[in-house]
């Protein structure tokens, strides 16, 4: 009688699954002659490898209550970790109560909340991937309704339940159907820099190997960044190094509770899109910020736009925000960058990765397809690891 096969067993989990050896999306081999594409090589972030450089972006998906993140995001973030993302963020996620863009965020304001989120990150690590989360405040563009519900996206009502609640660097609404907020006081400024602090700490009791802070789309971070939507005279406003204090002490609390082999990313709006107006942040004051911020400890810049200003103009296209992303590459060299952004087919990922940034962020087409990565290396020519468990099957298909 013959010994059985031994397959080793992933470790992490209470029960067993496969190890994936090498983790899927990993490069394997290309035709003669064929050039590996830049998206399936690896990169390295302070030390943490990723086999490619197609992570996936935050979605919100606006489905849970009191912030308790539930089996969807497991299924939705573990169906990407399966098929070959080697990163994964996990959505906006409030650091305090009312901090959300709707009443139904996830959040990381309460201990109780660590243990459904560290249920997502044993699985992922099961797979041999990575897996991140985005902490985050809605400021004044908070207690919205979800984009499917009935009625205005944000409209007068009890359904979002803590309009009286909303703070932002100044008074003044987002658009007209948003609702007034409240000027943020200094001790709101500073419980909620100790709130983005022990949402870090839970976010590592729960397994995070990235914590991203969100300072993008008009959010507050963003908010208080901006000339357009702060008009504060004290310490937090006016000049610009007042206008970055709230984001740079935000980047210290948080970066004085990781341990060395969690990664600090952050993901900022490159420009308000006002330079027609000659109004806002602008990709010139992102460069600036960016140098301050890399020597605060952050590995990682996030590169998106927009979303702090109506009035901003968009023009949506192929890779149309990963412009916005260059020229902080080549001022810091050094400095992880990553844009997001409609970066979506092999040409475009490629023109964008040969451009020197470090990694691309794509959203939608995961969402779409979580064999986005898959289905990648087979339009570029190449051959790329499945996961064990379906990898065997397809030279059935």
């Amino acid at each position: 009688m013959s010994e059985p096969v031994v397959v080793n067993a992933a470790t992490g989990v209470s029960y067993y699954t496969p190890a994936q050896e090498p983790p899927a999306g990993t490069f394997l081999s290309a035709p003669e002659g064929t050039v590996v594409p830049k998206a399936f090589t690896p990169v390295t972030i302070r030390g943490v490898t990723f086999q490619n450089r197609l992570w996936v972006s935050p979605m919100c998906q606006y489905s849970y209550e009191d912030g308790f993140v539930t089996d969807w995001t497991l299924v939705a973030i573990g169906s990407y970790a399966v098929r070959g993302a080697s990163l994964s963020i996990i959505e906006a996620t409030g650091v305090a109560p009312y901090s959300g863009i709707t009443g139904y965020d996830a959040g990381l304001w309460k201990d109780e909340q660590i243990a459904p989120f560290k249920r997502i990150t044993d699985f992922v690590h099961s797979q041999g991937q990575k897996v991140g989360i985005q902490l985050a405040h809605a400021g004044r563009k908070g207690s919205t309704l979800a984009p499917w519900s009935p009625g205005n996206y944000a409209h007068d009502g009890p359904e979002r339940g803590y309009e009286d609640k909303l703070v932002a660097p100044s008074p003044g609404r987002f658009d007209d159907d948003y609702v007034e907020p409240h000027e943020i006081t200094i001790a709101q400024i500073e419980y909620l820099i100790e709130c983005w602090k022990q949402a870090a700490i839970r976010a590592v009791k729960a397994g995070m190997d990235v914590i991203e802070i969100h300072g993008a789309h008009g959010y507050l971070i963003n908010e208080f960044l901006s000339p357009k939507t702060n008009k504060r005279t004290d310490d937090y406003g006016g000049s610009f190094e007042g206008r970055i204090k709230f984001a740079t002490e935000v980047v210290k609390a948080v970066k004085s509770v990781l341990p060395e082999n969690v990664l600090l990313f952050f993901r900022i709006s490159a420009t308000d899109r006002l330079e027609y107006k000659n109004e806002g942040w602008t990709v010139d004051d992102t460069v600036k910020f960016s140098k301050i911020i890399s020597e605060l400890g952050v590995d990682l810049l996030d590169v998106s736009s927009g979303g702090n200003s109506p009035d901003g103009k968009i023009a949506y296209g192929p890779a149309f925000q990963a412009p916005y992303a260059y020229p902080v590459k080549k001022a810091l060299p050094n400095f992880g960058v990553a844009p997001v952004g409609k970066i979506h087919t092999p040409e475009d990922i490629e023109q964008v990765l040969s451009e020197g940034v470090d990694a691309v962020f794509v959203a939608r087409p995961f969402s779409h397809n979580p064999n986005f990565v898959l289905d990648l290396a087979k339009q570029y020519g190449i051959n790329a690891q499945w996961p064990v468990q379906i990898g065997y099957t397809t030279a059935h298909i």
